[in-house]
């Protein structure tokens, strides 16, 4: 897999777009989060339009950096395969949030500690995309590799069509239940608090297990996002940096949008379908285009479907039972 955009010799874009990255980061908790509260709508929104605008800003500036070195057509091609794979890891960080909304309710996580939790949850899901996207862009040089990740993306659409929504049960999940096993856990918060120190020995709180569920929930999500953006660009440098824009601006989508996720319940068909098509250029369309399905075409179906789930929500109320 020929890349333009080599890790040995762009190691340096990688150290500062991380060192960039930390930043913001460190200024959205110190400055702006530093005391626990209640996000508002009008607050999530806000940050939801500072992460597009950033994210957008970054990939004109990459475009424009690609088009002066590798040329207009080849500028072209890597600014949309940025911004298909964005809107790509955008749109199933949506099943993120569903999960988020059932997490925080089973553990009696209140609004005002929830961006604290979000925020750790969020550094943790860097890294761990940090590592799948060193290994994929390993893996996927081999053939069989992708059409092995084709294939699971293809079941995992398909079961979301039709497979009804399993419960979230975080005490029969094996990781959960060892913890609790290492570590005593306290039934009471102890304000923002992740863990306490009770009778001479630490306790983690109710925040730190539902961190801990959220850590693992991401590793599950990351098999499916991961190898769904490397359907659309083979360049690791595009799969990292959508993704963390993508991930950067999970919570505050999450707040904007947590209460009122079930308006928009035809999304996860969506979702289904998005990923059935990622699937599809895996193990078939691109070979059947000549090696490489159209960028623009990939833009167009991915985006229409996403507008046409939240329109049809939108028109069409869901029937209660």
């Amino acid at each position: 897999m020929d890349v333009l955009f080599p890790i040995v010799e762009y190691w340096w874009f990688y150290a500062g777009f991380l060192a960039l990255v930390l930043m913001l980061l460190a200024i959205d908790l110190g400055v702006f989060h530093r005391e626990a509260h209640v996000v508002t709508f009008r607050e999530s929104l806000s940050w939801s339009v500072v992460w597009v605008t950033v994210a957008l800003l970054f990939n004109y500036v990459f475009y424009r950096y690609a088009s002066a070195q590798f040329g207009p057509e080849a500028g072209t091609r890597l600014g949309l395969e940025f911004l298909t794979g964005y809107v790509v890891e955008k749109s199933l960080a949506v099943d993120n949030i569903f999960v988020f909304v059932l997490v925080f309710a089973y553990f009696g996580i209140p609004l005002q500690y929830q961006h604290r939790v979000l925020f750790y949850g969020i550094i943790g899901a860097l890294v761990f995309r940090a590592v799948f996207i060193a290994l994929g862009s390993v893996l996927m040089q081999y053939h069989a590799v992708v059409l092995l990740f084709g294939a699971l993306l293809l079941l995992t659409g398909v079961k979301m069509l039709f497979a009804p929504e399993q419960k979230i049960e975080p005490d029969k999940n094996p990781v959960i239940r060892l913890f609790r096993r290492i570590m005593p856990i306290t039934p009471q918060l102890h304000g923002q608090s992740f863990v306490v120190r009770l009778g001479g020995r630490w306790h983690a709180t109710p925040l730190m297990v539902a961190l801990v569920f959220l850590e693992l929930s991401d590793v599950i999500f990351a098999v499916d996002s991961v190898p769904a953006i490397f359907a659309i660009t083979s360049e690791p440098l595009i799969v990292f940096t959508s993704n963390v824009f993508a991930i950067l601006g999970l919570r505050a989508m999450y707040f904007m949008l947590a209460g009122a996720i079930d308006r928009f319940y035809l999304l996860k068909y969506a979702l289904a379908f998005i990923l059935i098509f990622v699937g599809l250029k895996m193990v078939w369309l691109n070979e059947a285009f000549g090696g490489k399905f159209p960028i623009v075409w990939s833009l167009g179906i991915i985006g229409g479907l996403l507008l046409a789930a939240v329109v049809a929500s939108l028109v069409r109320r869901p029937v209660r039972v």
